[in-house]
């Protein structure tokens, strides 16, 4: 059996691995047009930031290693078509310009996804700057270490990494971001409350710019200078465009392969698309949230690798079903954590339910261990089925271990009276008596009452 996979990072990578480990004598490929497979782009702020100073160490898997296990690795490498009738893909060599059609058996596609870049005036610019390949964390923390002012635009989970990274380095600034407050996938309560602990926690480097647009840059050949739509005027020595991700979906789309309504490519749950013998996984793929059931688009690593497993099982004659996600996510800022899963209230919504809320703030340890430190946290329900609906929480303490709690909940469809019950462990360096999720479900449970 031949087996191509397309795009060799997260879901790639994993498909490619795990392939080979069912079928070892299968002929496994994978064609890229990036010049390294299996890296961690999730850790590229943190190079960035000079947390450690080998971009070698985000390489999880080298070409030399997939190619020992029997793996063939064409790195610069370009798939341009694909021809289900055929079953062939069509591949430019960007090195020699050489195109070729190569057969396979099964197909597995993973081409991940790509920085949206918003219509800007002179975006071409030399030191306007995207994030996703480690040639772009290297010129970026090149440029970073040349540069005092930085501009970024769009407020997501990469931006905010990115102005740890470079506060970190004492450098300034200017974040603009089109929505009322920085991390819009957050309820504005918990995200106006992250914005706030930014700007105090950053020894006034930071400015936000919130609800406003950039529409130009200016410079000749490299950026000097940026404008924005409500008139903003700002020197700036380079930009970072972190205004979210698009699904690389062009070449499935030209084939055929059928789209969700989110715009990624439609799988089933054994991550089989429309076409005989065409597997899906990864950024480019749309997925099912588990707690409303309906399509979203979510792109996690830790999802990619998930789901590359899966597209690997099936593809090589195995059953295994990929249930859906969460949206469960992490990220800190210094020594803020920022975490949530499920549903937010706004989400909720929009999806018909009668969400119901509480926000509350506790220690997260006894008051009298000297580690202890406050975490805020938000825990949604349906007022009609009391089904929990999700969680978002941040603080200085161990808001990630809540979320997690609610996250496993989340797959069992538990109430709020099931949360209630749960037996969580308690120890004065690691809770208090009666833990914040307890607290937070008790306080609902009244108010849904």
């Amino acid at each position: 059996m031949k087996i191509i996979i397309i795009g060799g990072v997260a879901a790639g990578a994993k498909a490619a691995a795990k392939s080979k480990r069912i079928l070892p004598d299968a002929e496994v490929h994978i064609y890229t047009k990036d010049t390294h497979v299996s890296y961690s782009s999730c850790g590229l702020p943190y190079y960035i930031a000079g947390d450690f100073q080998d971009w070698h160490k985000l390489i999880v898997r080298t070409v030399d290693e997939f190619e020992k296990s029997g793996i063939s690795i064409h790195t610069e490498h370009l798939v341009t078509k694909i021809l289900p009738a055929d079953k062939k893909i069509l591949v430019k060599n960007l090195r020699e310009g050489m195109c070729e059609f190569v057969e396979y058996d099964k197909l597995i596609i993973a081409t991940g996804s790509i920085p949206f870049i918003p219509e800007i005036k002179n975006r071409d610019l030399q030191n306007v700057f995207r994030v996703r390949t480690l040639e772009d964390g290297i010129n970026i923390k090149d440029a970073m270490n040349k540069a005092q002012n930085i501009t970024i635009v769009g407020g997501g989970y990469i931006a905010i990494e990115l102005i740890e990274a470079f506060v970190k380095n004492a450098k300034n600034i200017t974040l603009i971001e089109q929505a009322p407050f920085i991390l819009s996938v957050f309820d504005e309560d918990i995200s106006s409350l992250i914005q706030t602990y930014i700007l105090e926690n950053s020894n006034n480097l930071v400015k936000i710019i919130n609800e406003d647009t950039v529409t130009e840059f200016v410079g000749e050949e490299n950026i000097h200078g940026v404008l924005t739509a409500k008139g903003y005027g700002f020197e700036t020595d380079m930009v970072i465009l972190a205004a979210g991700v698009r699904p690389v979906v062009d070449i499935a789309k030209e084939a055929g392969i059928e789209l969700g309504v989110t715009g990624a490519i439609k799988v089933n749950s054994r991550m089989q698309t429309n076409i005989p013998d065409i597997y899906a996984c990864g950024d480019c793929v749309e997925k099912i949230n588990m707690v409303s059931d309906t399509p979203v688009w979510v792109p996690l690593g830790s999802t990619a690798n998930k789901e590359g497993r899966i597209a690997a099982i099936n593809a090589c004659g195995g059953v295994e079903d990929f249930e859906g996600i969460l949206g469960s996510a992490v990220l800190r800022y210094q020594t803020l954590n920022i975490s949530m899963t499920g549903l937010t209230e706004k989400q909720a919504r929009k999806l018909g339910y009668d969400a119901v809320s509480v926000v509350i703030t506790k220690r997260d340890k006894a008051g009298y261990m000297p580690e202890v430190k406050n975490v805020t946290l938000k825990l949604i329900a349906d007022r009609r089925t009391h089904k929990v609906l999700g969680a978002q929480a941040i603080g200085c303490g161990d808001a990630d271990k809540r979320v997690n709690t609610v996250s496993v909940g989340l797959t069992s469809a538990m109430k709020i009276e099931d949360l209630l019950d749960v037996d969580l462990t308690y120890a004065p360096p690691f809770s208090t008596s009666i833990d914040i999720l307890i607290s937070a479900a008790r306080i609902l449970k009244s108010k849904l009452n």
